[in-house]
Formats: structure tokens, sequence, C-alpha cells
């Protein structure tokens, strides 16, 4: 490859590279990891803890407090010490 192709390729890669990044606030990030991982935890613990909701539930970031406080409530310890890592993204600390 010679060097006008190496440049070119690169920079077409570092546009696109820096076009596609998303400006989150740490806040927001936190809430989208935290609206993952419910929806992880959700999914995991579905038969045992979440047995009267639906199968495909999509947790929203409105529904996350109720998936830690069910956790919290009815789960293991293991489902305790999730929920808690979850409520820590929540709260930011």
């Amino acid at each position: 490859m010679n060097v006008e192709t190496r440049q070119y390729l690169a920079q077409i890669g570092s546009r696109g590279g820096k076009k596609s990044r998303r400006g989150l606030s740490p806040e927001q990030a936190r809430r989208m990891v935290a609206v993952r991982e419910a929806q992880k935890a959700y999914d995991a613990h579905r038969h045992e803890y979440f047995w009267s909701y639906r199968d495909n539930v999509k947790i929203t970031a409105e529904d996350v407090d109720w998936v830690v406080q069910g956790l919290m409530n009815e789960g293991d310890r293991a489902a305790f010490e999730k929920a808690r890592s979850i409520r820590r993204l929540i709260r930011g600390n």
C-alpha cells in the first residue's frame, strides 16, 4: 500500500470515528448502563422473582427501580448484590 492510500484511509477512518461518537454526560452513561444491567438481571431471574410478568418485557429507565426492589426483596444474596450495584449506578456513587 502506498503512502497516499494510507493517508486517505487514515483520514476517512478518523472522520468516521469522530462522527459516530456520542456525547453522553457521565450521568446519562451511568443510567444507560443501569438500564442494560437491569434488563440482564430481569432476564436472568425472570422465572424466580419476576414470574408474574411477561417474558419479553423491555426494561426502561423508569423500570430500573422496581427491578432493583424486586431483586432486593425477593432475591438471594447474589441478586441483592446485583441490585446494589445497579442502584449505585443510578445514584452516581
